[in-house]
């Protein structure tokens, strides 16, 4: 019980000590790209390639998170994580109990096939169970490896310490293996079990979002590289720091 309650004033402190508008993108990022999954992106011929709409801001969950393991350390980050995910199963029982309310949504007001647009948007806006299961388990998994990767690698590069060289090769390895994770296990837990995915498709969805999302930690990741600098020359999270030593 003590344990218990020295987990939660942490957590406490911690939530007061990352900046808001890097705790509501964070947040904000894990709620809408778990919620874009549901939309699969045409790739045209390339049927050995597919890939979900969760990819266009993925990115920026993991920009996000790795700025915090660099500051808070990757307990924190984790810990930020779970919150991010227990507000998402959130955001989603209220779609959930939004889609049940009896009515019709503005794109249903036409001629022919009203009632069925209606379902599908009532469907997609409250998602599916094995959706927002494969992207929790997918998501929690990738960010406690991404975090844990990322302070290890940060402790390797230890001489370099403070520069750009140890920001970007502890955010770019960790994104990229982490990522690759990400998509593979949201992969084989949904699209290959009720999309009809094959192997070959997880596998390349996986590497090539891990790729794409590796592309927006390398232009990015200067302007995270410049705000936790500026997090340490402020003492931002200093209150946070001090608790866990």
């Amino acid at each position: 019980m003590k344990r218990l309650s020295k987990e939660l004033e942490e957590i406490k402190v911690l939530l007061g000590s990352v900046p808001p508008l890097m705790l509501a993108l964070f947040i904000l990022s894990v709620v809408l790209m778990n919620f874009l999954a549901n939309k699969s992106i045409d790739t045209g011929s390339w049927t050995w390639l597919a890939l979900d709409s969760g990819i266009v801001i993925s990115w920026l969950s993991f920009l996000t998170m790795d700025m915090m393991v660099k500051r808070f350390g990757p307990k924190a980050a984790t810990s930020i994580s779970i919150v991010a995910i227990v507000i998402n199963l959130g955001v989603s029982l209220v779609f959930m109990v939004v889609s049940m309310i009896p009515g019709f949504w503005g794109e249903s007001y036409v001629e022919v096939g009203g009632d069925l647009i209606n379902r599908a948007l009532n469907n997609t806006i409250s998602g599916t169970w094995y959706i927002l299961l494969g992207s929790t388990i997918a998501f929690l998994a990738s960010s406690v490896l991404n975090n844990i990767l990322n302070h290890i690698i940060g402790k390797l590069l230890k001489k370099h310490s403070g520069t750009f060289l140890e920001y970007s090769m502890r955010s770019y390895i960790s994104t990229m293996i982490a990522q690759f994770a990400d998509n593979l296990i949201f992969a084989f837990i949904v699209s290959y079990n009720f999309f009809g995915w094959s192997i070959i498709q997880c596998i390349a969805c996986a590497a090539t979002g891990a790729l794409v999302e590796l592309v927006c930690e390398i232009i990015f990741s200067p302007i995270g590289y410049r705000v936790v600098r500026k997090w340490e020359k402020n003492g931002v999270g200093d209150k946070y720091l001090n608790l866990i030593k």
